[in-house]
């Protein structure tokens, strides 16, 4: 999605950008003074351990299920707790390797860590828990999805689709928007836009088709 200034369709997604803005300082604002300090006490936490180790093992996904407030009464948790927690490590690792690698642009690393932890149960189709482990091993670079994030950006009239590649693209809608937030954007993270919900405390109505069933 590189989007320029140069062209009818650039400029008019710049001043979409530049419009979603008027609602993510807000909304953010709103979050911080409505939600628990202590809420993101479990991702800090595995973040913390993921940057000493390397890796994230059974445990900390565990937590992660926790904190992403996802079941974990499903056969994928079966398979995944099987495994040999070396073997989840070892995949957990090429990934966060992946996504901290400055050396690529924040969307294909955030593709190449994706595509990485698709070999494990459960992380093949469906962003939310995916991005939730992408993110405590690259907190200041990678950000959460879930299909509040993407309620909130259909209702700001960003484009972001089910095809495969999702998340790789919903890290460079991220960067884009950075991109064009001007003072706005002053100290924010990928993660800080994609934190709070943006059309207000709600979630909305849930589909049969939600993200943790939508391709990577």
């Amino acid at each position: 999605m590189n989007n320029t200034t140069n062209s009818a369709s650039g400029k008019e997604f710049t001043a979409l950008c530049r419009r979603a803005w008027g609602v993510l300082a807000p909304a953010r604002a709103n979050y911080l003074a409505h939600v628990s300090p202590h809420y993101d006490e479990v991702l800090h936490e595995v973040a913390h351990r993921t940057k000493r180790t390397g890796s994230l093992g059974k445990t900390d996904i565990a937590a992660l299920v926790v904190w992403k407030r996802l079941s974990a009464q499903t056969r994928w948790v079966s398979r995944l707790m099987a495994l040999p927690d070396a073997q989840v490590r070892a995949v957990t690792e090429r990934a966060a390797s992946a996504v901290l690698d400055t050396t690529l642009p924040r969307s294909e690393a955030a593709r190449a860590g994706r595509g990485i932890i698709a070999g494990l149960p459960g992380f093949r189709t469906g962003d939310a828990l995916a991005s939730a482990v992408l993110t405590a091993a690259a907190p200041t670079r990678m950000a959460v999805y879930d299909r509040r994030v993407q309620h909130a950006l259909d209702a700001l009239g960003l484009p972001l689709t089910a095809a495969p590649g999702r998340y790789g693209r919903y890290l460079q809608l991220l960067d884009d928007l950075l991109q064009h937030g001007g003072a706005h954007a002053v100290d924010w993270t990928a993660r800080d836009i994609s934190t709070p919900p943006c059309t207000g405390p709600a979630d909305p109505p849930r589909h049969k088709a939600t993200d943790q069933h939508r391709p990577i």
